[in-house]
């Protein structure tokens, strides 16, 4: 293994327990990989203490920040426009100045291959989206931080918005020359492939697959809330899922080994009720029960159906008589 590199960082962002979850998955993948830089994680004040100890036990460096405080210049300045607070957070990896190179990863990307190959690039390197692609996808990109970069890109957010109203469309924005400037900034797109890309164009899928580097888990059904097996050790997909088995298992299969045994119940969200996954034989932990977790904790109440008061009746009923013969 090459030896350490200290000023070069891998960077991501865990906004609360759950994507805190796919950063943990995501900082493993990396080790795993065999990376030689430094790996840094910002987190907001929704990830609790505990996961910000397992994230500690990953990651070499963790950065707090909070986008309402009002001890901050550029916090103050961004109430002016407060739509623009979960934009503005992952703007922040711009201010860890202690590295003079990064590369950030969206909390939903999966490293399969060594890609400390990417640090040689220049800013902003990144991959054409899929959706439009003379815009970069901003789930993976190369930069330079700076704090001057910093408050400009702020400046221009507060000046100028978001074409997408996230940090997408600002950085498409902020580096608007990407498309036409310089083709070496033009990351190919196995070091950001977005998952469903493999139902959308199976031929080049089935041609260049194997050189996949990086998967990104675009959309709302991330991997921590697909269903597992623990009979079988195999991912179950829940309807709608568009991503790829094969890459949804490896997700898994490195969250059970690292991860999964390490999180406690006390987590917010679904990070705890992954706490309470015991993988054994004969256990099952059905991809419809988070699902429906995550829905009740959104507010998202199926009255009618399995959230009716007889049926959420019927379940106490069934825990009070086996405490009662226990």
């Amino acid at each position: 293994m090459a030896s350490p590199v200290t000023n070069e960082a891998w960077v991501t962002l865990a906004t609360n327990d759950s994507y805190a979850v796919g950063a943990l998955v995501l900082g493993h993948s990396l080790r795993r990989a065999s990376t030689n830089r430094q790996l840094a994680v910002i987190i907001t004040p929704d990830v609790t203490q505990g996961m910000r100890e397992q994230l500690n036990s990953v990651y070499d460096h963790i950065s707090a920040v909070d986008v309402l405080d009002s001890n901050d210049d550029a916090n103050l300045a961004l109430l002016k426009r407060p739509e623009l607070g979960i934009t503005f957070t992952k703007i922040h990896c711009w201010r860890l100045t202690q590295y003079t190179k990064c590369v950030f990863l969206d909390a939903d990307t999966l490293v399969l291959l060594n890609c400390d190959e990417l640090f040689e690039r220049d800013e902003l390197s990144a991959a054409a989206d899929i959706g439009w692609p003379d815009c970069f996808n901003s789930g993976v990109f190369v930069y330079t931080p700076s704090n001057e970069t910093f408050n400009s890109i702020l400046n221009f957010a507060l000046e100028n918005g978001s074409f997408d109203g996230g940090d997408q469309g600002l950085l498409n924005m902020y580096f608007h020359d990407w498309a036409t400037k310089d083709i070496r900034r033009h990351l190919p797109f196995t070091y950001n492939m977005t998952s469903n890309a493999t139902y959308t164009y199976q031929p080049a899928y089935h041609l260049f697959g194997r050189n996949v580097r990086i998967v990104h888990f675009i959309g709302s059904l991330k991997p921590w809330m697909q269903g597992y097996n623990s009979l079988t050790h195999k991912v179950e997909l829940r309807e709608g899922t568009t991503h790829a088995i094969e890459h949804l298992q490896a997700w898994w299969d490195i969250f059970i080994a690292d991860v999964q045994h390490r999180l406690q119940p006390s987590y917010a969200g679904l990070a705890g009720q992954l706490a309470l996954m015991v993988v054994a034989e004969d256990v099952h932990i059905a991809a419809d029960e988070r699902a429906r977790q995550l829905a009740w904790e959104s507010g998202h109440i199926d009255y009618m159906g399995q959230d009716a008061f007889e049926n959420i009746q019927r379940k106490l009923d069934q825990v009070i008589n086996e405490n009662s013969k226990s």
